[in-house]
């Protein structure tokens, strides 16, 4: 009984971190979706939102690939920090339509992805303090050691690689070498 009780809290631990970069997965795909099918071209403040959303998934992948680590969860959270810094920031410049200055992009159940952003970073800020009242912080089990959420999360890790090069390729076509801004920036396809 001793044994199962030892070895519950790192699988649903792992699986906890697990379901957050699947989540995050989603948002991201979503959001190249609306990019290239939906033809919506995100503006430079959308590009610094997702590669936050790719910082907060980085400290996630780091815990799978070289063992669970709180540091890995506070550059997780640091990430999220900067979300909700950067889509607050969006949110503020946008909430009153100007020329030039109004929400980008079709909403979504009525929401800009500016105020999603916002309550996405509240949301994984609050998961992962949720995550710290659960789990504590001791020293955790390895994921390597359950085989099935090891490799699951291997491919979500590498999945998530792609997306972030994908969206590297697409900031470099869509902005160039330079300094991205809300005007004149190339349309893709």
């Amino acid at each position: 009984m001793l044994r199962k009780k030892s070895l519950a809290l790192p699988v649903l631990h792992h699986l906890y971190l697990f379901l957050m970069m699947l989540t995050l997965a989603g948002i991201l795909s979503a959001a190249a979706w609306l990019q290239y099918a939906g033809r919506e071209i995100p503006c430079p403040l959308c590009l610094l939102q997702r590669l936050a959303m790719f910082g907060v998934a980085y400290g996630i992948i780091v815990n799978f690939r070289h063992g669970y680590s709180a540091r890995n969860d506070g550059v997780s959270m640091i990430f999220a920090l900067l979300l909700l810094i950067i889509s607050v920031r969006q949110t503020l410049l946008d909430i009153y339509p100007r020329p030039g200055h109004e929400y980008i992009g079709s909403a979504i159940f009525g929401i800009h992805m500016p105020v999603w952003s916002i309550l996405i970073a509240t949301a994984l800020l609050i998961a992962f303090a949720l995550k710290f009242v659960v789990f504590g912080n001791e020293r955790l089990a390895d994921a390597r050691r359950f085989p099935a959420l090891a490799s699951a999360s291997k491919w979500l890790g590498f999945y998530m690689v792609a997306l972030c090069v994908e969206n590297f390729v697409s900031v470099i076509v869509q902005c160039g070498l330079g300094a991205c801004h809300t005007w004149g920036y190339l349309l893709l396809g």
